[in-house]
């Protein structure tokens, strides 16, 4: 099956399909979307991407990101890709919305209007190893501390939304 990714303008329209490496080499806006899950303790739930993921394997980002599918709703996107990547089914919110680009390197790049979903989840999730090949909960502090110090073992748009969660004091509203 050719995965297509839909493509919208800076006002998150549709204005098309594209296949997805396609609209990754030539930098295409696509909607997508990013999950944050946090527990009972307020630790942030981390995924490291499997090493064969076509861009940013072995990187740290958050709970689950991806894209909707042509006709599928955010949220019921957002509810199969956290069971097919990591096992999890569990309430989650939209918070807020953002356009991002970045070069993930090998000639392929993020161009996303990114759609951010906040959850609880304090289960153990039970990630698809060709999806996920660990997964960890941190505190803030320790997450803060460690970008500070291994930027490059995170994903470029999980560092942007990291960012602006804290400047928004979003945590503090979702908690």
């Amino acid at each position: 099956m050719i995965e297509e990714v839909i493509l919208v303008d800076r006002e998150d329209k549709e204005i098309g399909l594209m296949e997805k490496m396609q609209a990754h080499r030539e930098a295409k806006l696509h909607r997508a979307f990013s999950v944050f899950l946090l527990n009972d303790k307020g630790e942030v739930l981390l995924q490291q991407r499997a090493l064969n993921k076509y861009h940013c394997g072995g990187m740290w980002t958050n709970a689950c990101c991806s894209h909707p599918r042509a006709g599928e709703t955010l949220q019921a996107a957002v509810n199969r890709r956290l069971q097919e990547e990591m096992g999890i089914a569990c309430d989650t919110n939209w918070i807020y919305s953002f356009i991002y680009k970045a070069d993930v390197g090998e000639g392929l790049f993020e161009h996303e209007f990114d759609h951010v979903f906040f959850g609880r989840f304090s289960g153990v999730p039970k990630p698809d190893e060709n999806e996920v090949s660990d997964w960890a909960y941190v505190t803030l502090a320790q997450l803060q501390n460690d970008i500070e110090v291994n930027p490059d073992q995170y994903t470029p748009w999980f560092k942007i939304i990291l960012a602006e969660v804290l400047d928004k004091d979003i945590l503090s509203k979702v908690a």
